[in-house]
């Protein structure tokens, strides 16, 4: 496995602070901040930071510097309907090419995620691994990166909706049964449980969202 670069590492780094808000919706990217908090320097860190602006999780405004995106209500939709339709053809990918060690690996991630007491986060947490997984054995690498970036907006999403109510439990179930559609070689299966894997999580947070609006206007 090819080692990880900095500018890698720091992208990683920062997008995981974005996604679980740890650099909230329009808040000040510091450069210099960044370099203490992650002990790397500057130039892997405007690497990183370039690249999340072009993944659209930062905002560069002329002459000010970046801030953090916001995620607007009414891009939802978008977000989702382009998983839904790349997170299906992806699985069909898998189906086909994908060996038994993911499928190996896949089920030791969702027996740990069985382990009692696990946390929301732990959840999501297995979640991502089982797509990131399936996107591996789909063997495209211009998939996996747009499917990376499209789980990782989804990702801060659950955070800043879900991520005190939510229980993940039957998302992970979701995928036992798109691992067995996987091992067992249908694609058809695979593609048609994996859009409505996909699907189910839009509607969570879309009524999630549709609750905190009600909420702040009454």
């Amino acid at each position: 496995m090819a080692t990880e670069s900095l500018s890698e590492q720091a992208y990683r780094l920062i997008r995981r602070m974005i996604v679980r808000l740890e650099l909230a919706p329009a808040a000040v990217i510091r450069e210099d901040e960044l370099q203490l908090k992650l002990g790397i320097g500057r130039t892997p860190i405007r690497e990183a930071l370039q690249r999340l602006a072009r993944d659209q999780f930062l905002v560069v405004i002329p002459r000010r510097g970046m801030i953090v995106s916001s995620i607007d209500v009414s891009e939802l939709s978008m977000l989702y309907e382009t998983r839904a339709i790349l997170e299906p053809y992806a699985a069909r990918l898998a189906c086909q090419r994908g060996r038994q060690e993911h499928w190996q690996k896949m089920r030791e991630v969702l027996i740990a995620a069985k382990t009692p007491k696990i946390t929301a986060q732990d959840q999501i947490h297995f979640d991502a691994e089982c797509h990131e997984i399936v996107w591996q054995a789909a063997g495209n690498r211009f998939l996996t990166d747009t499917l990376d970036v499209l789980y990782a907006q989804s990702d801060r999403l659950w955070h800043i909706y879900l991520s005190d109510v939510a229980d993940m439990g039957h998302a992970l179930d979701e995928h036992f049964e798109i691992l067995q559609s996987l091992e067992s070689g249908d694609s058809d299966l695979a593609y048609k449980l994996t859009e409505s894997h996909v699907r189910s999580f839009d509607m969570q947070v879309r009524d999630a969202v549709r609750k905190r609006l009600e909420s702040s206007s009454s």
